[in-house]
């Protein structure tokens, strides 16, 4: 015991010794006067708890809740005629003798056969109450015409479509409990609260294997990819492949905060990019499914596009936020209540709309038949606009108007300073573009030969010294650009210039 205090002793002596001699050598090489020990900042650290972690208790909670669902769908077979089968003695008389050898039995032209077919989807689903309500992808039930529950111990049940939400790609259905059976259930989590970076367990049934597990993160919020107008999906990276499609992801407490229906796949597996549809959006749907069979939503009656920084300039805004309209040709809730083309769409019942896509969810979340104000942006002022919303999905939409020949060009003008050459419309209605410098901001803006320019800054114009009127009024005004309202068939758009300077 006294030889280990003595050796303990000495190593301390020791190590000392070396520190001081490092001391010492910065003291000398970094000219710091005397034996002061420099403080080194400690290191960023996040602690972590002590305990083992896994998802085994996740997943064993909510497993009995997650399903398999197989879709059979009825393919009637095309008629065919005798010459699609290559009948080489089509014409012969009906009792010549050859014609036992090339007749087809059963119905004329139809092969023996071909009997009704039937196709099999397969995707995933879980229940949200213990009577047999569950959810999954509308792209999973579509077009089916039978639809099978495979439960995680294997039992299989018959179920029926309750009802869809194609915007959302969504379905509803209803597995019919045999003897007052009870299903094992999950609840919507709060996608709200979900951080980027949050732990995230995806259950399905991927390549109709049933019952796979994988986990990962929340990569990103609020994705927009294209699939309609109201995309706001979670990204994930927990592997989702097809068949998983109408799974939950769930959260560490076994809540769903989303539902996987897509994959971004450049080789059509799994490459760590995955998008669920959040809770949020679900929840409402599903009740209004549970309820109505269908889902009811607002309809405002406006084509609509982003505010960019040119076209903020170029009508008075100081951000680049909301949504600026085009009317289409129909008569729409918007028109009849006074909103007009060029407007642009900043608030809804008093709350600030960001974007398009903003804008089409806050509107969706009103019933058809809701008064709303809405609030737009018109020549430098803002302007509160009451609003009786319509019907989506009762949306009759209008024949498109014929688009009128432009015909010769007639005196054709030079807008000098844009690269554009324009004539007036046949119908008095804007000047038509016949030609545009491929080197002007105008083509790189999309201008092209064939638009016709409806409005200048809100102006309608029918000649080009309304054009060139127009455009001294923004220079006057001191706008930094110029709006134009293109027209090209039935859709409008709008291009933002620089003012040219004289």
């Amino acid at each position: 015991m006294r030889n280990h205090q003595t050796h303990s002793a000495k190593r301390k002596g020791l190590l000392a010794g070396v520190l001081a001699a490092g001391v010492a050598g910065l003291a000398l090489s970094g000219g710091v006067i005397g034996n002061t020990v420099p403080v080194l900042a400690d290191p960023v650290r996040v602690d972590a708890p002590q305990q083992s972690f896994g998802f085994a208790d996740v997943v064993q909670k909510v497993s009995p809740a997650v399903v398999s669902v197989r879709v059979t769908e009825d393919i009637k077979p095309a008629a065919a005629t005798a010459q699609q089968f290559g009948d080489p003695f089509q014409g012969l008389p009906e009792d010549h003798p050859l014609r036992r050898f090339f007749d087809i039995p059963g119905q004329k032209g139809v092969p023996p056969h071909a009997s009704p077919r039937h196709a099999m989807a397969q995707g995933s689903g879980f229940f949200i109450s213990d009577d047999g309500y569950l959810v999954t992808n509308n792209h999973v039930v579509d077009g089916g015409s039978k639809y099978t529950i495979v439960m995680d111990d294997g039992k299989e049940f018959g179920a029926k479509l309750i009802g869809t939400d194609k915007r959302t790609d969504l379905a509803l259905l209803k597995v019919d409990a045999k003897d007052g059976q009870k299903f094992s259930y999950v609840e919507f989590g709060d996608d709200n609260a979900v951080r980027v970076g949050d732990w995230v367990v995806a259950v399905g049934n991927p390549f109709g294997l049933g019952g796979s597990v994988t986990a990962g993160i929340v990569s990103a919020r609020g994705r927009d990819i294209g699939a309609g107008p109201y995309d706001d999906f979670l990204q994930i990276d927990a592997a989702v492949n097809r068949g998983n499609s109408g799974g939950p992801a769930f959260n560490l407490k076994g809540q769903v905060i989303g539902i996987n229906t897509a994959i971004f796949s450049p080789s059509g597996g799994n490459v760590g990019i995955a998008f669920a549809i959040p809770a949020s959006v679900a929840k409402d749907v599903v009740q209004s499914l549970k309820q109505n069979g269908s889902v009811e939503r607002g309809w405002l009656g406006v084509q609509i596009a982003p505010v960019t920084d040119d076209i903020a300039d170029a009508v008075g805004l100081g951000d680049a936020k909301g949504a600026i309209v085009t009317l289409p040709d129909n008569q729409t809730p918007a028109s009849k209540a006074g909103i007009e083309t060029g407007d642009v769409i900043t608030a809804i019942d008093g709350e600030t709309v960001s974007d398009p896509r903003e804008l089409a969810r806050k509107v969706a979340d009103y019933r058809p038949g809701t008064a709303i104000d809405v609030t737009v942006w018109r020549n430098n002022a803002a302007k509160d606009i009451k609003v009786t919303l319509g019907n989506l999905a009762n949306l009759d939409e209008a024949a498109s108007l014929n688009s009128q020949g432009s015909g010769a060009p007639v005196n054709p003008s030079s807008l000098s300073g844009y690269g554009l050459t324009v004539t007036p419309s046949e119908d008095g209605q804007g000047v038509v573009i016949t030609d545009v410098d491929p080197d002007s901001t105008a083509a790189d803006k999309g201008m092209q030969a064939g638009d016709t320019i409806v409005a200048v800054n809100g102006n309608t114009v029918a000649s080009q010294d309304e054009v060139r009127k127009a455009l001294s009024d923004a220079a006057k005004s001191g706008r930094k650009a110029a709006l134009f309202q293109l027209k090209n068939g039935d859709q409008n758009r709008f291009v933002a210039l620089p003012v040219a300077k004289s």
